[in-house]
């Protein structure tokens, strides 16, 4: 067993964990952090895309050793007071999902993505996103919704579609 320190979602954890342990599984089982999906356990989908000090990867390729010290955040610590983050209230409002399961990496995917290209045209936000699988969309409602996010967290834009607007019930629960 190894000891771990990560602060996850703003909270700090201390856990003896074996060194084989993937990152996806420590924040699911010992975390309780189910937002984050198993989806391959291959690093094709990215369907466990978290945040690792501030960039994605996804999860099931890193050893929860090799977080000791970082901060993640998960698809359960994006939202605030209650209220959805500019991309998750944009996927829901462009209908940029389906069955839901690929929902929290591609979330997590498109928030990092517009850390690094606030507003990307069509072409790039596909080419941002690929690493990321969905086996229901057709992937154009994905792209409107990181297009409409990107609108949406520019200075300036209205403050009813920012993180600070109601969140709607049926979307807040982040886990899948």
């Amino acid at each position: 067993m190894t000891q771990v320190r990560v602060t996850v979602d703003g909270v700090e954890y201390a856990d003896e964990v074996e060194p084989r342990t993937l990152l996806v599984y420590y924040l699911r089982e010992r975390l309780g952090k189910t937002g984050t999906v198993v989806g391959c356990d291959t690093s094709n989908c990215g369907a466990c895309t978290v945040h690792l000090n501030g960039q994605s990867v996804k999860s099931c390729s890193v050893l929860a050793v090799q977080a000791d010290g970082a901060e993640i955040t998960t698809i359960e610590g994006i939202a605030r007071d209650g209220k959805l983050h500019p991309v998750q209230q944009a996927f829901h409002d462009n209908h940029a999902l389906q069955c839901g399961y690929c929902t929290p990496g591609m979330i997590m995917q498109a928030i990092d993505l517009l850390g690094d290209n606030p507003d990307p045209d069509e072409q790039e936000v596909r080419e941002g996103m690929e690493g990321n699988l969905c086996r229901c969309t057709g992937y154009q409602n994905i792209v409107r919704a990181v297009q409409d996010a990107a609108q949406k967290m520019k200075p300036g834009a209205s403050t009813d579609t920012r993180a600070d607007a109601p969140a709607p019930a049926a979307v807040a629960g982040g886990g899948q």
